[in-house]
């Protein structure tokens, strides 16, 4: 039986979007009691400001760390039975993850992730860079592990409570989307993937992963698929 939902948010200067993005998600309906837990990785642009007026869980480093690092933190919080991790910018819709928990709710799955590619619209979305480094990720990821992943990087995970709470995270930046997803795999778990929309931001509007974290990605993959 599933009673509550927690909505894992990493935050890093996000002061544009944040309060448009907590209102989103707490428009989502589930039908569940919901947990929204905010971990600010030392935000320092007026993002703390912000927080103010919320009533939700706010989580604090006192050092930059990356979003790995804050989902390690926030996952220790976190009490639902089914979590989702959710990005502070307005690049995904919440509605989207409304699919993917009925698939948990409904016991059809154990984890789900949203898919950006599975829906063509998204196509246009994509900065030409970032859409063949996930390309080529996400291949690596299904001839390593033997899956048929069509977008490992993307943000919307949903997992079953079990599936994810007896995982030890131990990325600190964006790697985190390939540790986490090679530790799934690994386990003998039922695994589905849903179309959401995308709105993709340019880096100069702040976003923030760069080609280094794709090749940190590889590693991360090779590395996970060998060891624990």
């Amino acid at each position: 039986m599933y009673n509550k939902i927690t909505i894992l948010i990493p935050v890093y200067n996000e002061k544009d979007s944040l309060t448009e993005l907590v209102r989103r998600v707490e428009e989502t309906d589930f039908g569940l009691e919901k947990e929204i837990i905010l971990i600010d990785d030392n935000s320092t642009d007026g993002t703390k400001d912000l927080y103010r007026s919320m009533t939700h869980k706010v989580l604090y480093h006192e050092r930059n760390m990356g979003k790995g690092a804050a989902l390690r933190t926030g996952l220790k919080e976190a009490s639902g039975d089914i979590i989702i991790i959710q990005d502070a910018d307005l690049e995904y819709d919440p509605k989207d993850y409304i699919p993917l928990v009925n698939l948990l709710l409904e016991d059809k799955a154990d984890v789900v992730y949203g898919s950006r590619l599975l829906d063509k619209r998204n196509s246009k979305s994509f900065l030409f860079l970032s859409f063949v480094a996930n390309k080529t990720l996400t291949l690596i990821t299904n001839l390593l592990f033997k899956a048929k992943l069509s977008d490992m990087e993307t943000c919307y995970k949903a997992f079953k409570r079990e599936f994810i709470k007896n995982i030890t995270i131990r990325s600190n930046r964006f790697d985190f989307e390939p540790e986490i997803t090679a530790k799934v795999l690994k386990q003998n778990v039922r695994f589905e993937e849903l179309p959401i929309t995308y709105n993709g931001r340019a880096f100069h509007e702040g976003k923030k992963i760069s080609w280094i974290d794709g090749v940190q990605a590889i590693w991360t993959l090779v590395k996970y698929r060998f060891s624990d």
